[in-house]
């Protein structure tokens, strides 16, 4: 991992303005309230200042990929769609890369994801490689569903995509798709081993 940047970045007049910071924000605060933690005892927990979460839930303050990781472990959330924020920061030539195996793992009880090119944290589409645990939709306590839309292209294995108001989708290698992402979805292997996709998700 690169060195970790420091905890506070000043926003411009545009991202203050980005309404990703302010759902960002918003889904820190009502899961650190929902596990009934004061602000001082969930920035204790994930080693950051008091001020800065404070800021980070208000949307003042643009987080790094480190502290976003530790607010993530710290108040259990487990949607990769925690880590858009604004694709508005004015900057134009920008570069990330991954190694093979070498992205940041999130794991949850039905995914294995794998996190692509999440150095750089003002971004619109999250690429990640997904190992598909689940064998039954029965495994997902409820429909995942988040803003936005999704690409996903089956890389080995077979799954079968269930979603609202569609029929179950069995795909193998190769086969892809795209949906919107707020209408209830779940994927889980059908094949012997299991499957694995890559997802993008995009906010819009």
């Amino acid at each position: 991992m690169e060195p970790i940047p420091s905890e506070e970045t000043g926003l411009g007049p545009e991202a203050m303005e980005a309404p990703d910071g302010e759902v960002l924000g918003k889904m820190i605060r009502d899961a650190r309230k929902e596990k009934g933690l004061t602000l001082e005892e969930a920035a204790k927990a994930a080693a950051i200042g008091r001020s800065t979460l404070s800021k980070i839930e208000n949307n003042q303050t643009r987080p790094s990929f480190e502290i976003i990781r530790r607010l993530m472990q710290t108040l259990e959330l487990e949607t990769p769609q925690l880590f858009l924020q604004s694709g508005q920061s004015g900057v134009t030539g920008r570069r990330d890369f991954t190694r093979t195996g070498e992205g940041e793992h999130k794991e949850t009880t039905t995914y294995d994801h794998e996190l692509l090119c999440s150095d750089l944290t003002s971004k619109r589409m999250v690429p990640y490689i997904s190992t598909i645990k689940a064998r039954d939709v029965t495994e997902f306590d409820n429909w995942v569903r988040h803003q936005g839309e999704e690409f996903m292209f089956v890389l080995s294995g077979e799954v079968i995509l269930y979603t609202e108001h569609y029929r179950p989708l069995r795909m193998g290698p190769g086969d892809s798709v795209y949906y919107d992402s707020g209408m209830g979805h779940g994927c889980v292997s059908v094949s012997a081993e299991d499957a694995r996709v890559l997802w993008v998700s995009l906010e819009v």
